[in-house]
């Protein structure tokens, strides 16, 4: 992924689920869109990671903690 929107959310009482969950909604609503990927910092990652049917999740080490790079996979 090349291009994507930035989401930064370090509330410490909200899930790694529920952000994602978030900056998806938000993406959509701006880009009419459904993005299917998302990159993260390593450090952000739990033991019950969770998953998404249409959107793959990986871990990232340049994306800072907090941070979510959300966006649509490039195919090359």
């Amino acid at each position: 992924m090349h291009i994507g929107m930035l989401w930064f959310d370090d509330n410490p009482n909200l899930a790694l689920k529920n952000k994602i969950e978030k900056a998806v909604a938000y993406y959509h609503q701006k880009y009419h869109r459904e993005p299917n990927l998302c990159l993260i910092h390593p450090s952000m990652i739990a033991k019950d990671q969770p998953e998404f049917e249409q959107l793959t999740i990986r871990p990232y080490r340049p994306v800072l903690p907090g941070h979510l790079w959300i966006g649509i996979e490039d195919k090359n």
